[in-house]
């Protein structure tokens, strides 16, 4: 019997570079079906994070290792624009209603560019280690972590700087809160969840780590009134209660996370590890239910509620090329 994996590998050499295909249902394995993987044959090094532009069908890739963002086009199974020049591109967003995507650099600059042909739009220069970038279209804001410690809030059209927001060192992952003006951020260096106020522009708190270090992952499950952050040493998921900060459950999971998503039709966790797995979580109970299969390092990835679709970034490896791997959830 063949092996998730050796199935997968199969996959991956028949999909690669291969055009549309009419619809089919994929095949479910551990927990997805594998609509497609696409190579990305210029990339190498390390990946960053994933953006997905959900009229066209393209998700934007951060090569962090080989300075370049990619648009693969999911309906043709392509790359179909390289864009270069940047210095280690890390976080990366798009904004629908503006048409724009932003991309933020270990160099501190956060650039966006026009939809249309991907041509530059606004650059401003925050420092140093511009990171991850979230996107509040309703507010016409981008905010983005940076240097040894900072949150900047942007305008989404102007890229002008309406707040720089203190923290006691560089932020990771961070999420703005559904039912208030709360932003919730991970903070490893110092081994806290640190919680500011929007409307006041400051850090208002913090819900210590205790013995779990490098937090990285974070989303909200608002559904639950929760708050997810997945740790790497050791290697474990936690949920928060949102309001109270109080640590409801602690689970084992896969290792050098880097991405935590949601699936609130499934009520379903998913968590995209370096170690070479996706983790299928029961939410809310938090136990695992399934594990894919993927790449050593493929540790980013982005799930996307209005594709039903789960991206993930597979670096390089050996003979392998770099590629997106489509998932569909399976029912």
């Amino acid at each position: 019997m063949r092996t998730a994996r050796s199935w997968l590998t199969s996959l991956a050499v028949a999909t690669a570079a291969a055009p549309a295909q009419p619809a089919v249902a994929p095949t479910p394995v551990n927990g997805f079906g594998i609509v497609a993987i696409i190579a990305m044959p210029g990339v190498v090094g390390r990946i960053d994070h994933l953006a997905y532009d959900s009229v066209d069908q393209t998700v934007f890739v951060a090569g962090l290792g080989d300075n370049s963002v990619e648009a693969v086009n999911v309906a043709t199974r392509r790359v179909e624009q390289r864009l270069t020049g940047f210095h280690e591109p890390q976080g990366i967003a798009y904004s629908n209603s503006l048409q724009l995507l932003y991309v933020a650099s270990g160099d501190g600059k956060v650039r966006s560019f026009r939809r249309a042909g991907l041509t530059p739009d606004k650059t401003i220069e925050l420092g140093s280690d511009a990171d991850n970038v979230r996107i509040d279209d309703a507010a016409q804001r981008v905010y983005v972590g940076h240097g040894d410690g900072a949150l900047a809030v942007l305008d989404a059209r102007t890229l002008a700087l309406l707040a720089d927001i203190p923290l006691r060192a560089h932020p990771e992952g961070f999420q703005l809160s559904p039912n208030d003006g709360r932003i919730f951020v991970n903070v490893p260096k110092v081994n806290e969840i640190a919680i500011l106020d929007l409307g006041k522009a400051k850090q208002t708190g913090q819900w210590p780590n205790g013995t779990s270090k490098s937090n990285y992952p974070l989303a909200i499950d608002a559904a639950n009134g929760r708050l997810l952050t997945v740790f790497r040493q050791p290697a474990r998921i936690v949920a928060w209660h949102l309001a109270r900060g109080q640590s409801l459950i602690d689970q084992p999971t896969c290792n050098d996370a880097d991405d935590v998503f949601v699936d609130d039709r499934r009520h379903r966790v998913y968590i995209v590890c370096g170690e070479g797995f996706v983790d299928v979580l029961s939410n809310p109970e938090l136990q695992r239910i399934a594990r894919l299969p993927t790449a050593s390092g493929a540790r980013t990835g982005l799930f996307r509620a209005d594709a039903d679709r789960l991206f993930v970034a597979a670096r390089a490896n050996g003979g392998s090329s770099a590629a997106l791997w489509v998932l569909a959830p399976a029912p």
